[in-house]
């Protein structure tokens, strides 16, 4: 084994020959594995507050998007990020009107008037669509119905791919990357500021988004720190593109 892999350890030991003479004994210290994050529940070990709004079950296990998107991070951000924005928007309804409406029909009166509805209503929103934008096995691209709307609305997929990546690496600090169907039918990319969205009062792009990639640090620091392109190029190997196509059917008929 290389020496760079151990920590040599000089111990006097006094062993008593016949003339009294002192030895040196080298011996040889394995240094410490590098350490290794442990995985401390399962997706369905998670439980949410009692409250209007329950988590959505994460459809695959923490490990089944590695290495786009590794364990510890996945546990880190579902079971602690996710779980807090659930638990707080439960708190923020109770006893209002809006504990009786759906998530979407909230946003799109949560104003700016109300900033910590505002905040967690989108943070479990927009978690929600992107636990259910990713798969295992998945990537690759669209298929059907939607790889035709790409074409048409951005000429090709690579042409999408680039806005996309552009949306996401743009936007300055936390925030989110999003594919959606504006109000015109037509698909748009929009990047939006901490948890707004596009279903939000104010919205620079208002639409129904069909896919979401959440740019915030605690996405992705664990696993890639600072570089957040590779976050960005990574996540296409994991985008559930047949979820995607159905969000993508969902929206024009509405």
């Amino acid at each position: 084994m290389r020496t760079a892999q151990w920590i040599t350890i000089v111990l006097l030991v006094f062993a008593f020959s016949s003339c009294n003479e002192k030895k040196l004994i080298e011996v040889q210290v394995p240094l410490p594995e590098k350490e290794v994050k442990a995985i401390l529940s399962e997706p369905d070990d998670v439980k949410a507050d009692e409250g209007a709004f329950e988590l959505v079950k994460l459809p695959y296990q923490y490990n089944a998007l590695s290495p786009s998107i590794d364990a510890y991070t996945m546990e880190t951000h579902y079971s602690k990020h996710y779980l807090t924005y659930t638990n707080n928007l439960n708190k923020a309804v109770a006893g209002t009107e809006f504990e009786k409406m759906t998530i979407e029909e909230l946003l799109k009166k949560a104003t700016t008037e109300d900033m910590v509805l505002r905040n967690n209503a989108g943070g479990y929103y927009n978690h929600n669509l992107f636990w259910e934008s990713m798969g295992p096995k998945a990537g690759g691209q669209p298929k059907d119905t939607l790889a035709l709307a790409i074409a048409a609305d951005f000429g090709s997929f690579d042409n999408f791919r680039t806005q996309f990546e552009a949306a996401a690496a743009q936007q300055f600090g936390s925030g989110w990357a999003w594919l959606l169907v504006d109000k015109t039918g037509k698909l748009q990319v929009a990047s939006t500021s901490n948890q707004d969205n596009p279903l939000m009062p104010g919205a620079l792009v208002p639409g129904k988004p069909i896919l979401a990639l959440d740019v915030w640090e605690h996405a992705y620091y664990l696993q890639y720190q600072y570089k957040r392109k590779n976050y960005i190029n990574a996540f296409f190997n994991i985008i559930n593109w047949e979820k995607v196509g159905e969000n993508y059917e969902e929206a024009i008929k509405q």
